[in-house]
């Protein structure tokens, strides 16, 4: 299994430094001195990582052969490749690899289908996951342990706790509805208690209406 570890930026001092954007949760495993690395193109590698550094906050790296300023930014744009063993799974045992969650079924609480995990999107403050749901449509789902509690790689499957209408739109306009109808008898039962204070049930009942997002 091959996983896209980095990306080679621009070339740093006269020495054959690069920048490198790191797209791997495991630099010091991945991109550590002695790794060896295929590359994108293939004809640029492949590359074995000399030393490595941390400078202003990038990392820069130094590969074997890659003696000058000319040869490192000749460089850049190339993509570090990695082979990764597909039984292989990260330290953190709440960690997962991209290849080892494409695929999955996502099924609900009791088991209802959702559909099928197609994709990982990672973004700077948080990974969603594409789910492709059986009429073809895609949703993206926040990859949280609070919507996302079980990933079951033995049956593989993902088990999600979704929030009204992130699944189903319908089903927030729906819930939304709901909310207004107490609401609207506690307006009216409020101006009754208003207009007639001397009748039992006035104000006391209408402190008693639930509120939006209480009420499930």
């Amino acid at each position: 299994m091959q996983l896209v570890v980095g990306r080679i930026g621009r070339a740093h001092g006269i020495r054959g430094d690069v920048s490198v954007e790191v797209r791997t949760d495991e630099p010091e495993l991945r991109l550590g001195p002695g790794a060896v690395l295929l590359t994108d193109p293939a004809s640029a590698g492949p590359l074995t990582i000399e030393s490595g550094r941390v400078h202003s906050g990038r990392l820069l790296l130094r590969f074997a052969g890659v003696k000058d300023r000319n040869a490192a930014e000749a460089l850049r744009g190339t993509l570090l490749i990695s082979e990764v063993d597909p039984e292989e799974r990260p330290e953190d045992p709440e960690e997962y690899y991209d290849h080892q969650l494409i695929g999955l079924d996502v099924v609900l609480l009791d088991g209802t289908p959702v559909g099928e995990l197609t994709e990982v999107v990672h973004l700077p403050y948080q990974d969603l996951l594409t789910v492709k749901k059986a009429d073809g449509t895609e949703v993206l789902v926040p990859f949280v342990s609070q919507i996302v509690p079980t990933i079951d790689l033995e049956n593989q499957r993902a088990v999600i706790t979704p929030p009204a209408g992130l699944i189903d739109p319908e089903r927030a306009e729906v819930a939304g509805a709901a909310a207004e109808e107490p609401a609207e008898a506690s307006a009216e039962a409020s101006a009754e208690a208003s207009a007639e204070p001397g009748e039992a049930g006035g104000s006391g009942e209408s402190g008693d209406s639930a509120k939006p997002g209480e009420s499930e």
